[in-house]
């Protein structure tokens, strides 16, 4: 009976090795799911999209014209280099920079397309002289929605924050920059984040103004939204911590279990050895009375 019993003892701490993994495997899974959630797509239709903003820094370059179109139709240039009127809101904000505390920065802010059904663009015009220049380009960042800076009420502020979180692009001189934009809104973990993307093309303009004019490079820029859907994202945790409390309950009353085993099969083991103890005693003093 003494090695049945070791035997048992040995099973029952192989099945407390087991739930002590167990616990440890539950635990670890539970983490990864909560640090990597499960992403759900989806595509929501709409019609009209909250104007961005597309903020402009422009160095020494010159806004010549700003106007809206629809339905893909630009008219042909009048007078390319030369300042014409536009139709476009348009806010200029100065602020220092989020990652150069010391260096003031100019942005004009134009506020974007909305009607994505009958294809609303906006398009831009610029000069810059580019006799001393190595490269030549313009910088540009769109953000979520051009009322927000209107209403804010500190907008260099505003725009520092935008700088720290959006990403920027460049247009090159010499091409029109056709830039479609499509907007990503994901929300779960923490507050809603969104996100731009955009699809550019480019075309080459044939300058046709006289040689001598020819030193004011031109940058042309086109923004409209690439189609009439929002693709939403929703992060997902897929930890149910209930099953996890759950199977911790079951694993650690089996830690109990075990417990409770091994302490009544010690204190049988300690009894019977008393007993066998007693009994050799007693036999020893039954044979010392004989004699």
């Amino acid at each position: 009976r003494p090695l049945g019993i070791l035997v048992l003892i040995f099973i029952y701490l192989v099945l407390t090795a087991v739930a002590g993994f167990l616990v440890y495997q539950t635990i670890s899974d539970f983490l990864d799911k909560v640090n990597h959630p499960v992403m759900s797509v989806t595509y929501k239709e709409v019609d009209l999209f909250s104007p961005a903003g597309i903020a402009l820094y422009l160095g020494g370059a010159q806004l010549l014209n700003c106007r809206h179109h629809f339905h893909h139709d630009i008219p042909p240039l009048v007078d390319p280099g030369k300042p014409q009127e536009g139709d476009c809101m348009i806010q200029q904000v100065t602020y220092y920079g989020p990652f150069t505390n010391q260096t003031e920065t100019q942005a004009l802010v134009v506020r974007g397309p909305a009607d994505v059904r009958n294809k609303e663009l906006i398009f831009m015009q610029f000069s810059r002289n580019t006799t001393q220049e190595d490269f030549s380009g313009i910088t540009y960042m769109l953000f979520a929605k051009f009322s927000d800076l209107i209403e804010s009420e500190n907008q260099s502020n505003f725009m520092r924050e935008c700088e720290r979180n959006y990403s920027k692009w460049t247009f090159s001189g010499g091409f029109r920059t056709w830039v479609k934009m499509s907007l990503v809104r994901t929300s779960g973990k923490s507050a809603e984040a969104v996100e731009f993307r955009q699809e550019s093309t480019l075309v080459k303009f044939n300058d046709k103004r006289p040689a001598s004019e020819q030193s004011d490079e031109l940058f042309f820029a086109v923004f409209e939204w690439r189609d009439p859907f929002m693709q939403e994202i929703r992060l997902i945790v897929t930890a149910n911590p209930w099953n996890s409390v759950a199977i911790l309950c079951g694993v650690f009353m089996a830690f109990f279990k075990a417990a409770d085993f091994a302490k009544l099969s010690i204190k049988w083991i300690i009894k019977m050895r008393k007993r066998h103890q007693k009994n050799k005693t007693r036999e020893l003093n039954q044979i010392s009375g004989l004699q």
